[in-house]
C-alpha cells in the first residue's frame, strides 16, 4: 500500500529542523548500506551517532505519534530510529529493495522491515529531480511531496531516488515493523477504520457502528503479531 500521509510536521517544525541541519556535518550515505547498495547509492546522511540525528529523530517519532492516519495505516509495533539524508549535485539512489531485517545500530535491537517511510523536509520547488520512484504490480509511481508530508510503502517494493540536478532534497527516512505483517490485511483494516470514522461522524446507526468496530478489532486480534 502506497499512501500519502499529509501534515506530519508543521511548516514551523520543518523550518526549525532545517535550521538545525544547516551547520551539521554530513557523511557519505554508503556507510549504512551493504556492498550491493553502495554501488547505486550517492547521497549524504547525518552520522548515525550524531546527537542531532537522535534529537531530530525523536521529534519525528513524536509527530507521527500524533497523526491518526499514520497509525491507522501503519499499525506500528517497532520503529527504527529515523535517519536523515541529503541529495544534491547529481546525488541519486538506484533501484533497490530495503533489507528485510534492520539494526538500530546498538548491536542488540533489530526489526523486520514491513513498511518504509520517507518524510520530506524540502519543498518540491527547492530542487529538480529527487523523485522517489516506487515500482509495483501496477507500474512505477513517482512521489515528490511538500515539506512536512510523508509517504509510506511496503519495504518489499523496488524503489529508487532520481538524480537531484538543482538544489538539495532533504528528508527523513525510517522503517517500521507493523503489528500486521501482511500489506493487504493492513489495507483492509485501514479501509474499515476509515469507514467507521465516517459513519461515526455522519451519525449513522450506533448498533451498526458497534458491530463494524467489533469486526475490525476481531480481525486485528487475528492478524496482529507482538
Amino acid at each position: 500500500m502506497l499512501l500519502h500521509i499529509p501534515d506530519v510536521l508543521t511548516s514551523g517544525e520543518v523550518a526549525g529542523m532545517r535550521k538545525q541541519m544547516d551547520g551539521a556535518e554530513w557523511t557519505d550515505g554508503r556507510e549504512t548500506v551493504g556492498p550491493q547498495g553502495a554501488r547505486v547509492k550517492r547521497n549524504l546522511q547525518l552520522p548515525q551517532a550524531s546527537p542531532l540525528r537522535q534529537a531530530l529523530g525523536d521529534q519525528v517519532v513524536a509527530a507521527l505519534g500524533r497523526h491518526p492516519l499514520y497509525h491507522a495505516a501503519v499499525l506500528p509495533l517497532r520503529t527504527l530510529p529515523p535517519r536523515f539524508n541529503r541529495y544534491e549535485g547529481g546525488g541519486e539512489y538506484g533501484f533497490h529493495i530495503d533489507g528485510a531485517v534492520m539494526s538500530a545500530g546498538d548491536g542488540e535491537t533489530h526489526i523486520r522491515s514491513d513498511i518504509s517511510c520517507t518524510l520530506f523536509l524540502s519543498d518540491p520547488d527547492e530542487y529538480d529531480g529527487g523523485e522517489l520512484i516506487v515500482s509495483d504490480l501496477y507500474g512505477e509511481h513517482e512521489v515528490k511531496l511538500p515539506a512536512g508530508d510523508a509517504i509510506v510503502y511496503p519495504s518489499s517494493s523496488l524503489h529508487r531516488v532520481t538524480a537531484v540536478t538543482r538544489g538539495a532534497r532533504i528528508a527523513s527516512f525510517f522503517w517500521v515493523q507493523s503489528l500486521v505483517r501482511d500489506d493487504s490485511a493492513r489495507r483492509m483494516l485501514l479501509e474499515m477504520d476509515t469507514a467507521i470514522r465516517k459513519f461515526t461522524s455522519d451519525g449513522a446507526d450506533q448498533a451498526a457502528i458497534l458491530q463494524l468496530t467489533g469486526v475490525y478489532h476481531n480481525l486485528l486480534r487475528r492478524w496482529a503479531e507482538t
